[in-house]
């Protein structure tokens, strides 16, 4: 037996036209590609700080990959690893990058002192730009 709905009267239904690019709070839609470019920034800070943390030099390192201004020739690197007394362990493809074997008594802050824009984790490297 079924039940009867005749005397139940249903809801109705109302429909209320909203323009394409208004949400029900007013606010507006982004577009697709603001959407993409904010994705994208995203992906792309997410990535920087992994890569940060995993090249971070851990403490009590003795070699580590040293990053020189890019325009910097080879020589001038090697002076300054040089001049913050730090014996070169091996050069990289990149003439701005060396690994270094710094000085015992604030060898990283000569580093520093003498142009150093970065200060990594030889091995965070090693794949990478080794020859």
């Amino acid at each position: 037996m079924m039940p009867s709905f005749s005397n139940h009267r249903l809801p109705e239904v109302i429909f209320i036209h909203l323009p394409s690019d208004v949400m029900m709070s007013g606010e507006k839609i982004p577009s697709p590609s603001r959407a993409w470019l904010n994705a994208t920034a995203l992906l792309i800070a997410s990535f920087v700080g992994v890569a940060a943390l995993s090249m971070q030099v851990h403490p009590g390192r003795e070699i580590v990959a040293v990053a020189f201004p890019p325009w910097w020739s080879e020589q001038q690197t090697m002076l300054a690893a040089a001049s913050a007394d730090a014996a070169l362990v091996r050069t990289t493809t990149f003439s701005s990058l060396l690994v270094v074997r710094p000085g015992d008594h604030d060898g990283l802050a000569r580093l520093r002192k003498a142009g150093a824009w970065l200060v990594i984790d030889p091995q965070a490297i090693s794949a990478c730009f080794t020859q």
